[in-house]
């Protein structure tokens, strides 16, 4: 493993927090609050590390794929460790393992708070809360490609590594370029939503807040009711659009800008995933008329919002789904797995994993009935190569497997079955909120710190997709490569 060459893009990565913690910074001094000095030494520690890591001399600047996979999941530890620092230094989070949750859960755009009284906060910390959303939506590793690209070689297996979803590939030949386009839209679907939101009567700082947990699909609000604080309907509705827009293919808007639109329609990971939004919203909107809601106007207000917001993994809440029937709450776990799309800002499966899995589910009883028949998996009209098929099916094992694993340390506490094992559902597929006690009324602050170490480690699975976390704990992957 090439050490020399993770170490100083790790000084890059330090390098790029240190300056994202500058709009929190300026937040901090406008207001004149106490997290100021937080955040000075935060930043000022950050450069002073990082930049010593950038100025190390570099044998040899391949990057395999085990090396870019070992950068990516050191730099969200890292991230999240520095993170957490203003929380813990300003004293709002006293104690470090708290403060590092709450920051992996920023980072990871999960959206999870162990915070019971969010408003208290100092305004400078909050926007740092939030911000984090809008730079782990896209990724640590995919901002400091665009902004400072390193590495000629491996570029290609950073995004592997931290793109969401499977397939991930260059929507132009330098990926570098890939990534300052990928952010381009990102940055411009941000500024509407922004301008939208606070047409719609959020104050300018409440917009900025809500608009970053929104292109994200993180959840943090600078209310303790979430979204539902402001009773706007106007805000609602350009929430659920945005949320829903953000959970779709970056690369699908970059095809219609380029002049085919057409693209949302033959592709079927898209048309799965607004398939699946219309579905679970009808049947939960039929499920809560008339026993939650006295009217379907109304059932269909909260049903659309809350459908979107879980589906995408983003976890704003505008009511107490913890009060629906069970079958709703049943859709909101599915929808917890199924997740948004790949190459998007959500989490969990992803719809392209879903309909594989469907895909190759239904090749094996057609081989069954028909055993002499060639049958191909195809996406797209495209047949999905095995090894594909392979990758799906062990991330899928995997994710079993952890959820397994997880559910086991959390239950050690003795909380109710629902609230364990939803919170690692939650946390697995950067959800936010669980059912229980981690329901949209509730929080994670009543778990052990051995519980909130697992869990923020299943946050940091989840949006990595598993693999380069076990592959830093592998001792194989520390030899050194050969040249």
């Amino acid at each position: 493993m090439n050490i020399r060459l993770i170490v100083k893009n790790l000084g890059y990565v330090l390098i790029i927090e240190a300056a994202s913690m500058l709009p929190s910074l300026f937040v901090s001094l406008l207001n004149r609050q106490d997290d100021f000095s937080s955040f000075l030494i935060t930043i000022l520690l950050l450069l002073v590390l990082g930049t010593a890591a950038s100025r190390i001399n570099v044998g040899y600047e391949n990057l395999y794929t085990r090396d870019a996979f070992a950068l990516v999941a050191l730099s969200w530890l890292l991230m999240s460790a520095f993170g957490a620092l203003p929380f813990f230094l300003s004293g709002a989070i006293p104690r470090f393992i708290d403060a590092f949750f709450e920051c992996v859960s920023g980072f990871t755009t999960t959206g999870s708070t162990i915070l019971n009284d969010i408003e208290n906060l100092p305004k400078g910390l909050l926007f740092w809360r939030s911000f984090t959303h809008w730079i782990g939506g896209m990724g640590v590793l995919v901002l400091t490609l665009a902004v400072m690209p390193s590495t000629k070689a491996g570029s290609l297996h950073i995004m592997q590594a931290e793109s969401p979803g499977p397939l991930p590939g260059k929507l132009v030949p330098k990926i570098g370029q890939t990534a300052k386009i990928l952010y381009a839209i990102y940055l411009a679907m941000t500024l509407v939503l922004l301008l939208l939101l606070h047409i719609a009567g959020l104050p300018i700082y409440d917009a900025f807040i809500h608009a970053f947990g929104t292109a994200g699909t993180g959840g943090f609000s600078n209310m303790n009711e979430s979204v539902g604080a402001y009773h706007n309907l106007a805000v609602e509705i350009i929430i659920t659009v945005f949320m829903l827009m953000f959970g779709v293919n970056l690369s699908l808007y970059y095809q219609a800008i380029k002049g085919n639109p057409k693209a949302f329609l033959h592709n079927e990971e898209f048309l799965f995933y607004m398939g699946t939004v219309v579905i679970s919203t009808v049947l939960i909107m039929c499920n809560t008329v008339g026993t939650v809601y006295q009217n379907f106007g109304e059932a269909l207000r909260h049903a659309s919002f809350q459908v979107s917001s879980i589906i995408t993994t983003t976890g704003y809440a505008t009511a107490d789904f913890n009060l629906w029937p069970t079958f709703s709450k049943v859709i909101l776990i599915i929808l917890m797995f199924v997740g948004a799309c790949a190459g998007s800002t959500g989490g969990a499966m992803k719809c392209i994993r879903i309909l594989l899995l469907f895909r190759i589910a239904k090749r094996e009883v057609v081989k069954i009935i028909h055993p002499r028949s060639i049958y191909s998996v195809k996406i797209g009209g495209k047949v999905v190569d095995e090894e594909t098929q392979i990758g799906v099916l062990t991330y899928f094992f995997f994710y079993l497997v952890a959820i397994a694993c997880s559910t086991l340390v959390v239950t050690l506490e003795g909380k109710d079955l629902v609230t364990s094992v939803t919170a690692v559902i939650s946390a697995i597929g950067n959800v936010g909120p669980g059912l229980g006690l981690v329901g949209p009324m509730g929080n994670f602050s009543s778990f052990s710190l051995l519980s909130k170490i697992v869990l923020s480690l299943d946050m940091i699975v989840g949006r990595l997709e598993i693999l380069p976390v076990l592959l830093i704990f592998s001792p194989s992957s520390w030899r050194r490569a050969n040249i």
